[in-house]
């Protein structure tokens, strides 16, 4: 350093090491620790007296133990090593990740005698890379699967609908009942870290919330009881769908097409098996059942097959019941 003689240079490089938050040590061309920095008693665990004079492998895990001699291999040949991203272990033996600097050290005579290692704990940034990887692989997934979805609803809704206009206004229904659906799993910028379970109830409820117009508010048109269970991402679209299409038929020719009209919706667990039981009362009497062709019924038998589940309807005069179970492990996926 300009301005300082020798040995206040070497004081003052001496000082500046053992202020440092990063480890810093030496060792000689047969692997030997020389010289332990705090940085390194703090990022390792190991006193200098501990380090000193012993190998530095006591650092290295044992699967990683070949490392060891390919960086004294380069040392040798004068290469520097830099932003080298491994593994070390502590004294209490837990692994740490580490970014690793390694330089030659030369003497007077300009011969490599050995190596000055820097290390920064790096874990945290690690585990932060690791999971951003892992948002953005499930984020991927999940656009991959809505773009399935949508093509599908699209595809099978262009062979059913009798104009244009039909087709679009179905197709917008069924989408905008998935978006609803997919809004519980992340709602807010401040779960974006974690995605949030999304319960049984919730999800009907955001389903059917568009339908809920009432002339009286002291009568709501829907009612969700029962138990209520979290529910996996995986079995999100096809039951969203699943109450979409049940909730569609009803407000066209079921109970919510009258204005007393209202559906009773009770879920029912025995322990192995989720049973909705969609009850509709105050609507036009069934005279009888409705045919089963049609893009909506197609996609029912489309959506149930995919949870596992069975369906069935009971025509009844005072309206429509809908009976729909599904095993407890394909819903939550335990």
């Amino acid at each position: 350093m300009t301005g300082l003689s020798g040995d206040r240079a070497a004081l003052h490089y001496a000082a500046i090491v053992e202020s440092s938050d990063d480890a810093i040590l030496s060792k000689d061309l047969n692997g030997v620790i020389t010289s332990w920095n705090n940085g390194a008693q703090r990022l390792f665990g190991y006193t200098a007296e501990e380090a000193v004079g012993k190998p530095v492998t006591i650092l290295i895990p044992a699967d990683r133990q070949d490392e060891e001699p390919m960086i004294l291999d380069r040392i040798r040949r004068g290469e520097r090593i830099e932003h080298y991203e491994t593994i070390r272990q502590r004294k209490d033996g837990s692994l740490i990740y580490i970014s690793l600097t390694v330089s030659p050290i030369k003497n007077r005579q300009g011969e490599i005698v050995g190596a000055s290692k820097i290390a920064r704990d790096i874990t945290e940034l690690r585990l932060a890379r690791e999971r951003k990887e892992l948002l953005l692989k499930e984020m991927s997934h999940r656009v991959k699967n809505l773009f399935t979805v949508a093509i599908s609803v699209l595809s099978l809704s262009g062979r059913s609908a009798g104009s244009v206009p039909e087709l679009i206004e179905s197709a917008r229904d069924r989408l905008s009942a998935l978006a609803r659906a997919h809004e519980l799993i992340l709602p807010d910028a401040a779960a974006a870290q974690a995605a949030i379970p999304t319960t049984l109830h919730a999800l009907i409820e955001a389903i059917i919330a568009p339908h809920d117009v009432r002339l009286d508010p002291d009568r709501p048109k829907f009612s969700v009881t029962g138990c209520d269970v979290e529910i996996s991402e995986p079995v999100i679209s096809s039951l969203a769908l699943l109450i979409h299409e049940f909730v569609t038929n009803s407000t066209k020719y079921g109970a919510l097409s009258a204005a007393a009209g209202r559906v009773d919706i009770r879920c029912e667990d025995d322990g192995k098996t989720i049973v909705i039981l969609w009850t509709e009362r105050g609507g036009p009497e069934v005279a009888s059942r409705p045919g089963d062709s049609g893009f909506g019924e197609l996609l029912t038998r489309s959506a149930v097959a995919s949870l596992d589940g069975e369906i069935s309807r009971d025509w009844r005069p005072e309206g429509l019941v809908i009976r729909l179970s599904i095993p407890r492990a394909r819903l939550t996926g335990g």
